[in-house]
């Protein structure tokens, strides 16, 4: 008995913060993944937009809360960065910058030959190609400043914070863990949420360009009901969501041009989709999607893995299981 709740005590935490939501999961087994418990909250206007922290004193208040009532507290935890404020750069070094000398090089070059949209960045990087005069690495970036809110919010409230991830990684993990990834397939993966629209074009399991806007949510359009530790949307209003899905496909399509004629001259394109998120209408989105483009569509398909008992995750936290299953060999 006392190793099962030591086990438990030291069961990394899951958290996915967004602007109208936090979500919790517990991982059981990585193989097949499958969750041991999950929570969710809903989180009003006002205190998170755009993935920016607004009132910081409330959202403590109600981690805080979360904290007690789903028991988690001194445990570690990972956390995802709001997509918002997360870029990605392709960038080449000099080939005889050695691994553990990457990150100090690159930190050196920020603002010279290496130009981000903000100050003071936190980043990490993703090996491509190399030959005998330069490395070819991907480049992950954000705001230190805004992803220390996070952070600290978390360790004032007891927690320990371990590792933070990007969320179009994130959903690739779980994706090629299920064993749906195919052999020099081109993926865009598209995070369909209820606030905003994340799209990710991946070459294997490398993150080449993404890209990421918000929705006009309002909340006296939508009906939210607590049910099952799980937050349940409906929609109310009247204001025409098929103008707003019609943006959507509209950037999805500049993205997949950007991608075929602006990085590969019209040589290569995306072979497939990827949908996924927590929007209340991901269904209706994935069949418009199957009905407008010339490229299988798929969603995260646990099959019968876990003697079916993954199909009574709901869909809305795949991501935090992807999250935990971040450095799980």
């Amino acid at each position: 008995m006392a190793l099962s709740l030591f086990s438990l005590r030291n069961r990394i935490v899951n958290l996915v913060i967004n602007d109208h939501s936090i979500r919790f999961l517990e991982l059981k087994q990585a193989n097949p993944p499958t969750a041991q418990r999950w929570c969710e909250r809903f989180l009003p206007p006002g205190i998170i937009n755009d993935g920016k922290i607004l009132d910081a004193e409330s959202l403590a208040n109600i981690v805080d809360e979360c904290i007690d009532e789903w028991k988690i507290q001194r445990r570690q935890v990972r956390f995802i960065v709001p997509d918002s404020l997360v870029i990605i750069r392709k960038v080449s070094i000099p080939a005889e910058i050695q691994d553990d000398e990457i990150h100090g090089y690159l930190y050196l070059e920020m603002g010279s030959s290496i130009h981000l949209p903000f100050e003071d960045p936190v980043f990490d990087t993703f090996p491509l190609t190399s030959n005998e005069k330069t490395k070819d690495l991907l480049l992950f970036a954000a705001p230190e400043k805004c992803v220390m809110e996070y952070a600290d919010l978390l360790s004032d409230l007891k927690l320990n914070p371990i590792a933070a991830d990007i969320s179009s990684l994130a959903i690739y993990r779980l994706y090629h863990q299920l064993g749906q990834a195919k052999e020099n397939e081109v993926l865009c993966s598209v995070q369909f949420d209820l606030t905003n629209v994340n799209m990710c074009v991946f070459e294997a399991a490398a993150p080449y360009v993404m890209r990421s806007f918000p929705l006009n949510y309002e909340t006296k359009n939508w009906e939210m009901k607590q049910s099952n530790g799980s937050v349940e949307y409906k929609y109310l209003g009247e204001a025409n969501l098929a103008m707003e899905f019609e943006d959507v496909f509209h950037e999805i399509n500049k993205l997949l041009d950007f991608y075929r004629y602006s990085l590969y001259n019209g040589k290569k394109e995306v072979t497939n989709f990827l949908i996924s998120g927590d929007h209340p209408l991901l269904q209706l989105i994935d069949k418009e999607m199957k009905d407008r483009y010339d490229l299988p569509v798929s969603r995260l398909d646990f099959g019968e893995t876990a003697n079916g008992k993954a199909e009574m995750l709901p869909y809305k936290f795949y991501l935090p299981l992807g999250l935990a299953l971040k450095e799980v060999k």
